[in-house]
């Protein structure tokens, strides 16, 4: 009987073989944590669909911060739930509303040890849930939507944000906010741009994360499932208004999506592996239906290998520990 000269099995014969031979890896530096801060609430809440994330206190929040700085993550994105809404997302452009005070708290917890990052959309901050303000026929106005964002952009940048994330799908969003920071004299404040965001049924627990007021959906601004190239006009859009990094989102259904996009991107590509992602993983682990460490690691593997630099999860603080032991 002959064989092939080349076995591939032989590179897989011991641990060290396939750790020598592993062509991706994850390391901290390429892992962000999403985090929620809730405004008027003595201790943190727990959430029923994430099991493991909380709404943060101003304390909580801090020591996941320090923690995060410590383990070596790459950044921490901040997302506010104000007491009060409006029709037009006050809250969010108040520098001492829930997420601008959390932007100057993490900031002076972990300085430059830790990238902080400020989400740049005003669904946490409606009463109607929407990611803009709304025209009189209830239709969601991208311009009017773009002046609020520029300024709640500003509000971020002054608060000590490095890195904003606009993930309204507005057209034009990020040009408005590049301008507006360059003319504030933010012209160092990064922006992630949320490019490729699909109108998901995966979206679920975040709605319950931020204690989301919408009715309806949202998909006469985020990206219809059903379609790929258009998330390349997406992302060329962006990066001609200016992007420094480029997001798609979610990550686990849209890996050809994260493929293309990195095949072309010359900017750094990060994909978020949103709340749905996360608790299915829980729910079967947690029935004990697939080993749950070796299936998040697996998960995110999976996002890396589609060729994502970075990624939101967030088990980013779990599998920095796992990391490091």
């Amino acid at each position: 009987m002959s064989f092939p000269l080349h076995r591939p099995r032989r590179l897989r014969a011991t641990a060290a073989l396939r750790r020598l031979t592993a062509e991706t890896s994850l390391q901290a530096s390429q892992l962000i944590l999403p985090a929620f801060i809730r405004e008027g609430i003595s201790e943190p809440v727990s959430l029923q669909s994430m099991p493991g994330v909380v709404q943060h206190t101003t304390d909580t929040l801090k020591r996941a911060s320090v923690e995060a700085a410590e383990l070596g993550l790459g950044g921490i994105m901040l997302f506010g739930i104000p007491a009060t809404r409006d029709a037009t997302g006050t809250a969010g452009l108040d520098p001492d509303g829930v997420l601008n005070k959390a932007i100057r708290d993490v900031k002076a917890e972990v300085g430059d040890d830790l990238v902080v990052m400020g989400d740049v959309c005003l669904d946490e901050f409606t009463d109607h849930g929407h990611c803009g303000v709304l025209a009189a026929d209830g239709s969601v106005d991208n311009d009017a939507t773009l002046d609020i964002y520029a300024r709640m952009a500003v509000a971020q940048a002054e608060a000590g944000a490095n890195v904003l994330g606009p993930s309204g799908m507005m057209d034009g969003q990020v040009a408005v906010i590049r301008q507006a920071l360059d003319a504030a004299g933010y012209q160092q404040t990064s922006v992630l741009a949320y490019a490729a965001k699909y109108s998901s049924a995966f979206y679920g627990p975040f709605r319950e994360a931020v204690d989301s007021q919408l009715t309806g959906d949202r998909r006469t601004y985020q990206m219809d499932p059903a379609n790929r190239r258009e998330a390349l006009l997406e992302v060329e859009l962006d990066l001609g208004e200016g992007a420094d990094m480029i997001m798609v989102k979610p990550a686990m259904s849209y890996l050809d999506i994260v493929a293309d996009v990195a095949a072309m991107s010359p900017v750094p590509v990060a994909a978020y592996q949103i709340s749905g992602e996360y608790a299915m993983i829980e729910a079967a682990a947690a029935n004990g239906w697939i080993d749950r460490k070796a299936a998040v690691l697996e998960s995110v593997l999976g996002i890396r290998r589609a060729g994502a630099d970075l990624v939101l999860t967030y088990w980013a603080a779990e599998i920095a520990r796992w990391i490091k032991a």
